[in-house]
């Protein structure tokens, strides 16, 4: 079994910066990636980012490109996502996600465990 334990959530107002962080429990890991997806009120679970621990460019929404970035501290087994410039429409409980494999995947059916959520409020 694998636990994730987020953190950094909060309110912010648009063009603000936050930083969430994952770490992640349980098993010896080797090969895994672990990503970022978020839900926004009344919509589907989507996508944000993912990086895997073999290193390789990380994967990226296009609505976040340019600034989002995901980046690990392997040590600690934790990966952050660092949220610039902040929009209303970020606004979304954030998910972190984790599978056993190197390969980056968008979808979260490839993504067996997962964190509890936290949430991320952008005022305008």
């Amino acid at each position: 079994q694998v636990q994730l334990v987020e953190s950094g959530g909060g309110l912010v107002q648009a063009g603000g910066s936050l930083r969430l962080s994952c770490a992640a429990s349980g098993r010896t890991f080797s090969s895994y990636a672990m990503g970022w997806f978020r839900q926004a009120p009344g919509k589907e679970r989507e996508f944000v980012a993912a990086i895997s621990w073999s290193g390789g460019p990380p994967n990226y929404a296009d609505s976040v490109k340019g600034r989002f970035t995901i980046s690990r501290d392997n040590a600690k087994n934790t990966v952050y996502l660092q949220m610039n410039n902040l929009k209303p429409e970020d606004t979304a409980v954030y998910y972190c996600a984790f599978r056993f494999g190197a390969s980056l995947q968008s979808g979260e059916v490839r993504y067996p465990y997962w964190g509890q959520g936290t949430q991320v409020t952008v005022s305008s």
